[in-house]
């Protein structure tokens, strides 16, 4: 037997993993050259989930019946001209004279189905061509979309929380309905004070309305909560509501206990008020940030029967200026020697539970926020105040696009409380904005993204979950795992 001594005979060792093997960077440069022969590409590939999602629940077919026109269009259709306006929003061009930058794109365009989106001025006079009561009918159309998106998602809340407020949309030009009203922000100045109400659980626009600047009556604030009420879908058995000193009447009351919805609003300053917060008896309040607390049964003038009152009680600092009264919303209000914080309510629960329930009724104030910086609810298109509260209604439902892709898009594991809130700012950053290619290839249109898209695997996620949406009789088989009750 030979040996060669020469042989390594050492433990071979294991096999290694294949290095994939990277290109050098990319040499960009001022002397890079450049073309513009490139076609069919998109800087907003991310419409591609919007459109299945409009396709799979039947968008079109909603809006056709339910929403009627007066005057015949002939570029595009009623459907296609909502359509573009909604979409336009939701890709953040708020402004009609700013869909001339997208009136080319391929995948918008393919969308629509139409070559190209026609002049500003066309979508001007579909506008003002719309009458008073397509608000309503676009209002309709989200509550049976709402319906269709809460089967298919597998949402089955019971059990709802419906935040109510308004807000200040100043203006700058002649618009009909401004008023000089409670402006904080810019006193002296002529606005609007559009009504809103959400739903805590998923975020959604639930009802609304563009109003002229002048103070909401007690009516007006009955018939909107009396919407949101009929806007919810047929799973939701018990209803609770939070609402500022701008809801505090009787009204208000009224139409909450004709619906069977529990209640908490922030009680406005009043002389009998007063007296019954001096001659209550205070207990300190350890669960609360406040010094002291109290309660009792206290029934306002006007009122049908007497109703529960909580109160906290601050130490006024002696350097604190006099709060005004001609505020209208607030929730403090001022003596010599105390700070109030008053709610009446119809729940039965602790105060320091009730005030920790209301104070999470800050994130309304966030997504009006939202909707007027992103979804361009403030931008007001035209002096009738018609259009204008169409084109409220318009932005809205692009509002509520963002809102259903989400609760398609979330977590099979994810309940109303740990359900987090993407808004409409980071999910075009994150869904939206992602280069494409469209392609066309033996009859097949298809759409190509980059290879180092971060959130591929969320994306193909959606895409699935949408494709896979089906009838099931009036409604729809649940695409996504968890429910979310």
């Amino acid at each position: 037997m030979v040996t060669n001594k020469k042989k390594h005979s050492s433990e071979s060792h294991a096999r290694q993993a294949f290095k994939e093997v990277h290109s050098g960077p990319n040499k960009i440069g001022a002397a890079t050259p450049y073309d513009f022969s490139a076609k069919n590409l998109t800087l907003y590939g991310g419409l591609l989930p919007l459109a299945t999602m409009l396709e799979k629940i039947g968008v079109q077919k909603h809006i056709e019946d339910n929403l009627t026109v007066e005057r015949t269009t002939k570029v595009m259709s009623l459907y296609q001209f909502i359509q573009a306006i909604a979409i336009g929003i939701y890709l953040g061009f708020s402004r009609l004279n700013q869909l001339r930058y997208i009136a080319r794109d391929p995948l918008l365009a393919g969308i629509l189905k139409v070559t190209q989106l026609p002049p500003q001025s066309t979508f001007w006079r579909f506008l003002n061509s719309l009458h008073v009561g397509i608000a309503r009918q676009i209002q309709s159309v989200q509550r049976q979309l709402r319906e269709a998106v809460w089967a298919a998602g597998n949402v089955a809340l019971k059990t709802v929380t419906i935040d109510t407020d308004t807000t200040v949309h100043t203006l700058y030009g002649k618009q009909m309905g401004g008023r000089k009203s409670y402006n904080p922000k810019n006193k002296g100045k002529k606005s609007y004070q559009p009504m809103l109400s959400f739903l805590a659980e998923t975020k959604e626009f639930i009802a609304g309305e563009l109003r002229n600047g002048d103070r909401p009556t007690g009516k007006q604030i009955a018939r909107h909560l009396r919407e949101a009420f009929q806007a919810l879908p047929a799973c939701v058995i018990s209803i609770a509501a939070r609402a500022d000193s701008g809801f505090y009447c009787w009204e208000a009351v009224e139409a909450y206990e004709k619906f069977k919805c529990s209640f908490i609003i922030v009680a406005r300053k009043t002389p009998r008020l007063l007296e019954q917060l001096v001659a209550a008896e205070w207990k300190a309040s350890p669960g609360t940030d406040a010094e002291e607390q109290c309660e009792f049964r206290y029934q306002p003038m006007g009122w049908g029967k007497a109703y529960r009152f909580l109160a906290l009680r601050y130490e006024k600092d002696p350097d604190d200026e006099e709060e005004s009264d001609e505020a209208v919303q607030y929730q403090l209000f001022a003596t010599k020697q105390y700070k109030y914080r008053v709610f009446v309510t119809s729940m039965t629960e602790p105060i320091d539970r009730l005030v920790w329930f209301y104070n999470q009724r800050a994130n309304a104030e966030n997504l009006i926020k939202e909707s007027n910086n992103d979804a361009g609810l403030a931008a007001h298109p035209s002096r009738l105040f018609v259009t204008n509260q169409n084109h409220f209604q318009l932005a809205m439902l692009a509002y509520n696009y963002n809102a259903w892709l989400m609760l398609f898009n979330r977590e099979a594991t994810a309940s109303t409380a740990s359900l987090k809130h993407t808004t409409m700012a980071t999910a075009r950053l994150r869904f939206l904005f992602i280069a494409a290619k469209i392609w066309n290839h033996a009859g097949r249109t298809g759409v190509s993204f980059s290879d180092h898209y971060e959130e591929k695997g969320v994306f193909q996620r959606l895409m699935q979950r949408l494709r896979a949406i089906k009838p099931c009789g009036d409604s729809f088989s649940p695409v996504v795992e968890g429910l979310l009750a």
